[in-house]
């Protein structure tokens, strides 16, 4: 669920496939298990599953009052007056708490060349948390695919399954979390977008060296991904397929894979994209039944005037990361203290709009709203904001209106 630093969406780029790509199997995810909703909910979307733990690595477990699973995205946001060493302290202390007030996953997005966050190794951050929690999921929200080999991710998230059996997830972006000369120098090409319009075929290509099942004859036949399945009988981690728009959308519903949705950023798609991959579900080794999570700004504070400063502190850093002004996260201060022209109020103003923030009970209120309006399966919450405590304090608030536990 990485936001584009150029403001454009996760669209589909000429010459991009569309339908099940040759060498993935509808299902290209975990091998075992299969996904029912349990019941139904608003526009016939499957409901969340209950109290009782995923079979599948997939569906997340409801905690206290929540309508749905509710989860973590986490950008590793820097902000003025802190450094990535501090930014990178609060993650282990954000994932210890999620694990211990029953959040069910805790994704790190990629991002490049931008001062205000530090998840440029998404790999990296999550071995670290892993050797800091012990339940909780851990995940990439997501991994850029164009930007990497796909036996590189394999060989990455092969080595975290090992070091955290059962707890890792796959999730695959098509954007490049950066802008165009960035991405570039990342993939060593001076057409970085031919890579997003083969992002079917790489996705199969990483799906063989995950399974390790490329057919006799294939030039890879012989490579293996290692840690992984040519060691031995080993789990892999579930794929899922992220977006902001339909491309993503119609590929997870034909491949029969989870979905997560980028609302955060792209809030005027979720419903658009949501019923597309609806419509185009397949059901597969993986699920028998769609399942959707959308990522949520989102940010509780003990009042609306607390809690309002911090989010127009991450409104104020999208808008300079907008207009080629990219910094860290300005602090509450500097935001309340900044000339917005109508133009940069508009888009400040459009930005807030999606932030679901305010009291606990506000927040609370505004969630199970989104869940009743969009049918989501799980929400995944983000803080992108100034301070870690208040991120810290977000989450936790969250979880106190819900009454969740571990």
């Amino acid at each position: 669920m990485s936001d584009r630093r150029d403001g454009s969406r996760d669209g589909d780029p000429d010459g991009a496939r569309e339908g099940v790509p040759e060498g993935v199997s509808e299902g290209a995810g975990e091998r075992t298990g299969g996904a029912g909703g349990d019941g139904e909910r608003a526009g016939g979307a499957p409901a969340g599953t209950g109290g009782a733990p995923s079979a599948d690595g997939i569906r997340g477990t409801v905690r206290g009052s929540a309508q749905v699973p509710l989860s973590v995205l986490d950008l590793v946001t820097v902000g003025s007056g802190s450094t990535a060493h501090h930014s990178l302290r609060t993650s282990v202390e954000l994932a210890r708490l999620a694990e211990s007030r029953g959040y069910h996953r805790h994704w790190v997005a990629e991002h490049h060349s931008m001062p205000g966050v530090a998840s440029s190794s998404p790999a990296v951050i999550l071995a670290h948390l892993a050797a800091h929690t012990s339940r909780i999921r851990l995940g990439s929200g997501g991994v850029m695919l164009p930007n990497h080999a796909p036996l590189a991710i394999a060989e990455q998230f092969g080595t975290l399954e090992a070091l955290a059996p059962g707890r890792v997830d796959l999730g695959l972006g098509r954007a490049p979390g950066t802008d165009g000369r960035t991405a570039a120098a990342l993939r060593g090409t001076a057409r970085p977008d031919a890579e997003a319009a083969e992002f079917p075929d790489r996705l199969a290509e990483l799906t063989r060296f995950l399974d390790d099942d490329f057919p006799a004859g294939h030039p890879y036949a012989r490579v293996h991904a290692v840690p992984g399945p040519v060691q031995g009988p080993a789990a892999r981690p579930p794929v899922w397929l992220l977006g902001s728009s339909g491309f993503s959308a119609r590929l997870a519903g034909e491949l029969g894979l989870p979905f997560a949705y980028a609302h955060h950023f792209s809030a005027a798609g979720t419903l658009p994209a949501l019923a597309l991959y609806r419509d185009s579900f397949r059901p597969s080794a993986v699920l028998d039944a769609p399942y959707a999570m959308i990522g949520v700004s989102v940010l509780a504070a003990e009042d609306e005037e607390r809690a309002r400063a911090q989010v127009l502190t991450g409104a104020l850093a999208m808008l300079r990361l907008r207009t080629g002004r990219p910094g860290l996260v300005p602090t509450p201060q500097e935001a309340a203290a900044y000339s917005f022209s109508p133009a940069e109020r508009e888009f400040t103003d459009g930005r807030l709009s999606n932030v679901v923030h305010g009291t606990p009970e506000q927040v609370r209120a505004g969630l199970d709203a989104l869940v009743a309006r969009t049918g989501a399966d799980e929400l995944m919450l983000t803080a992108n904001v100034h301070g870690g405590a208040a991120r810290l304090r977000s989450y936790e608030l969250v979880a106190d209106a819900y009454g969740m536990t571990g």
